[in-house]
């Protein structure tokens, strides 16, 4: 988002906690010359508000997260400090700036697919089914959401701000080094030159390449900002045919990685729980504003094999990211010459 952001003539400002210790995006995409970072926690209102201030934005993107849902069992309440009174913090920011005068700004509250109450069952989920998360993090993001409706009924429309927010499906892309995700896992494996262990290969999940919901929350703030009335509730996600299960997403990246690249299938009885089906429905990010998905899911591990591997031969990440920003927006523009 950053680099996107730098290279379109952004002055950016992040709001982050520490990077963690090597490898972090944040270093490696070289960005810290070209925004202004302060590092700070969004538990904390206060030094919140004064980065606020100090910014004075004119669109703000909220990703601030505790986003694994392993550790949301394992450290629920700080999970919900996070996800929840983060979201309360950064829009209390918004509200006072709308009470001292300040012009409103675009604002974009990024949640995930994992909000809705999961029936498991194979329609796509839609915005206006119900939200109930099951485990702590999918919980804590379902209030999230709830909370930005209630500021936007209580202030926010009065104040004519115009605020949305957006569900994305399963991120996949070069630079995401969490633990418990099936892709960095996977990468780990194949440096260790051992299996790929995989828990539960026949969960069905809406896999996308990270630009893909990247460019979507830009467009939500740039057009919402054009035209409030366009302010929602949007689901973010690939089409059908890249929903696939993770044994079907491990055997392409095996596949793309190649070198014997191989994975066993481990399942733990003792595991939390965990969602096997879920699939959004993202005809009205479609129909609103004429999005398309971009990248199929066979093109998305491509391009996060080849941003991998480019780390580790010591290649400029920098230069790695700017050029699938670029071939990204290239195929977006044939795309629309093609509907056209």
């Amino acid at each position: 988002m950053c680099r996107v952001l730098v290279n379109a003539g952004a002055q950016v400002t992040g709001y982050a906690l520490e990077p963690p210790t090597d490898p972090n995006l944040f270093s490696l995409a070289d960005l810290e010359r070209d925004m202004h970072s302060v590092i700070g926690d969004v538990r904390d209102r206060d030094a919140l508000q004064k980065a606020f201030r100090e910014a004075a934005p004119e669109i703000v993107l909220h990703l601030a997260a505790q986003p694994i849902v392993r550790t949301g069992y394992e450290e629920p309440a700080y999970t919900y400090e996070t996800n929840v009174m983060g979201t309360v913090n950064l829009l209390e920011c918004v509200r006072n700036a709308a009470n001292t005068g300040v012009p409103p700004c675009s604002v974009v509250n990024i949640t995930t697919d994992k909000v809705y109450l999961n029936r498991e069952w194979c329609w796509g989920y839609r915005e206006d089914d119900p939200l109930d998360g099951f485990d702590p993090y999918s919980n804590s993001k379902s209030c999230s959401e709830l909370v930005t409706h209630s500021y936007c009924s209580s202030f926010f429309k009065a104040q004519g701000i115009p605020v949305s927010t957006a569900r994305a499906g399963n991120v996949i892309g070069g630079g995401d080094f969490a633990r418990d995700r099936i892709i960095p896992d996977c990468v780990r494996a194949v440096i260790e030159k051992r299996p790929i262990i995989v828990r539960n290969p026949h969960s069905i999940r809406p896999y996308q390449h990270v630009l893909e919901p990247v460019m979507a929350y830009l467009m939500v703030a740039q057009r919402q900002a054009e035209e409030p009335s366009l302010a929602g509730w949007y689901n973010v996600g690939p089409d059908d045919q890249d929903c696939v299960t993770t044994g079907q997403l491990v055997d392409m990246f095996c596949r793309l990685w190649g070198e014997g690249a191989s994975w066993e299938n481990k399942g733990d009885p003792n595991a939390p729980h965990e969602a096997n089906f879920l699939k959004l429905d993202c005809a009205k990010l479609k129909s609103t504003f004429g999005w398309q998905p971009r990248w199929h899911i066979e093109e998305a591990l491509d391009m996060t094999c080849r941003w991998t591997k480019a780390w580790l031969h010591g290649e400029n990440i920098a230069v790695e990211m700017d050029a699938q920003i670029k071939n990204f927006a290239v195929d977006d523009g044939a795309k629309k010459h093609e509907n056209h």
